[in-house]
């Protein structure tokens, strides 16, 4: 390597790039450092404990019914290509730059400063509205155990009383509060909770499994792709943006069906790009993040599928339950035993889902402090814990009141817009970063390059369009609003903006 290479670009520019060297180093800073206790059991299982969620548990039943039928499976099976093509391309960047900061980092090193910027401020947002979307939606599950047993919140402590005056969800607030503890005392605290979560929602989820296959009826499977019928034309912005811009309906059922239900069922895997976020604090990141990211895709992607035809076989399509497809499924065929244990299940699974994208958007915002684009104080570690403490109780507060306070299920399609965006960066990341730096040892290399992120590019690109446009103008909004912060502050406050800073 070059002195050459490893010298920090010009400071004027938007587009500077922060070298891989130089993101290296600044991890090695001891009140910046990250401790590194995690392995790629760790990184799986983290994977999994975020992936692993509502979607299992609710979106099979709505898809089926509404757009794919038994098919839905396939879908599945095409929203977990899309994400592979995605996990190839992070699988690489994540192990030649093993910093905290997921797509944020990849993109300073190769895109340049703006693009990172931009890519960050879209985490912070699909992180931020995930860990309240879903602590609001795991609130929801506690309260309809707790109704199992004769016990019930006052609406006014339950949130659902918001809509005539004054509501807070107390459950939902409280849960972001205890993770946001469990996250400042240690990542491998964190990992350990994890775990413990992670195995009894598999557990469960494999149970349902096993024991909705003695339910399964050939019969419920046909037709598997059902024949197309026009969807009815979305009105004004809740329309998908390709369908303004064309003027093409998409059909529901059929073969372009089974793609149009991938495009909803795509929620469902949101989070496992979390996991490239906890690179710096992996004990051998350059092994252990492939292994990590690709593992918990393959494991969720299995059990996706599994799920969705168990619950199509044992209840035909068009009987099946928005709402709560598995658990209502069980109780059609006189089992109601298993939908207690399957909202157990959800609630449990739930929590994890929280703990990593709150994990996650706090290492995104650490990244970022640390480079000075944001406030450098909140880039300081615990002195004992070695954690960000900082932006994690921030943050935790932050979202902690936004769940109690705020219905925003309406506004989870922006954690969608958000991935996605993020999935483009990355691929066009590698593209960039193979031609102006072909000499990085990379650990593990995206294969069929430019083939493999030139398609995951194009497949997330497609996903994207097929989102409501107001979707689009929500996301617009918050990128302009971060452009302002970027050029009010981030610029003059960057690392690589002022000389005298530099190494």
């Amino acid at each position: 390597m070059t002195a050459q290479q490893d010298t920090p670009p010009s400071s004027d520019g938007l587009f500077r790039t922060k070298t891989v060297e130089q993101s290296i180093r600044d991890t090695e800073e001891p009140e910046h450092a990250l401790k590194k206790s995690l392995s790629a059991l760790d990184l799986t299982v983290f994977g999994v404990g975020v992936v692993i969620g509502t979607g299992i548990f609710v979106l099979t039943g709505k898809v089926a019914k509404e757009t794919a039928g038994p098919a839905t499976a396939l879908a599945f099976v095409v929203a977990g290509v899309v994400c592979a093509l995605a996990a190839l391309c992070y699988a690489e960047f994540a192990s030649t730059v093993p910093v905290a900061g997921s797509a944020y980092t990849f993109a300073y090193a190769s895109l340049g400063e703006l693009v990172a910027w931009i890519i960050g401020w879209d985490l912070v947002l699909e992180f931020a509205l995930g860990t309240a979307v879903v602590s609001v939606g795991w609130s929801g599950y506690v309260r309809s155990l707790l109704d199992n047993f004769g016990w019930s919140l006052p609406g006014v402590l339950s949130g659902t009383d918001v809509a005539k005056g004054f509501g807070f969800d107390i459950l939902a607030f409280a849960l972001v509060l205890v993770l946001t503890v469990v996250l400042v005392l240690g990542m491998k605290l964190s990992a350990r909770v994890t775990t413990i979560v992670v195995g009894i929602k598999v557990a469960v989820v494999l149970v349902v499994i096993i024991a909705g296959l003695f339910f399964v009826k050939a019969a419920n499977y046909s037709p598997f792709i059902p024949p197309a019928q026009p969807q009815p034309t979305g009105s004004g912005l809740t329309a998908p943006l390709f369908q303004l811009m064309s003027g093409y309906a998409p059909t529901n059922f059929g073969v372009m069906g089974v793609f149009t239900a991938a495009s909803v069922v795509f929620f469902a895997f949101i989070g496992f790009d979390v996991v490239a976020t906890a690179a710096e604090e992996t004990k051998v990141p350059q092994r252990d993040m492939p292994r990590g990211i690709l593992a918990s895709l393959l494991i969720c992607t299995v059990l996706y599928v599994a799920v969705s035809l168990v619950v199509t076989g044992m209840e035909h399509y068009t009987d099946l339950s928005v709402e709560a497809p598995l658990a209502d499924a069980f109780k059609a065929v006189g089992h109601p035993v298993y939908a207690g244990l399957i909202s157990f299940g959800a609630a449990i699974g739930l929590t994890t889902v929280c703990l990593i994208l709150l994990l996650g958007q706090t290492r995104v915002f650490f990244a970022m402090s640390r480079d000075g684009l944001l406030p450098r104080f909140f880039s300081v570690t615990h002195p004992r814990f070695h954690t960000p403490y900082r932006p994690t109780i921030l943050l935790g507060v932050v979202i902690a009141i936004i769940a109690g306070f705020t219905s925003i299920n309406e506004l989870a399609t922006l954690v969608n817009i958000g991935t996605l965006f993020a999935f483009v960066v990355v691929a066009l990341g590698v593209l960039v970063l193979r031609r102006t730096r072909p000499e990085l040892h990379r650990a593990f290399r995206t294969p069929w390059v430019p083939l493999i992120p030139v398609l995951s590019v194009a497949a997330s690109l497609w996903l994207m369009l097929n989102l409501p446009a107001e979707t689009w103008l929500r996301f617009g909004a918050w990128m302009v609003i971060g452009v302002i912060i970027y050029f009010v502050y981030g610029r003059a406050h960057s690392r690589l903006h002022t000389p005298a800073e530099r190494r």
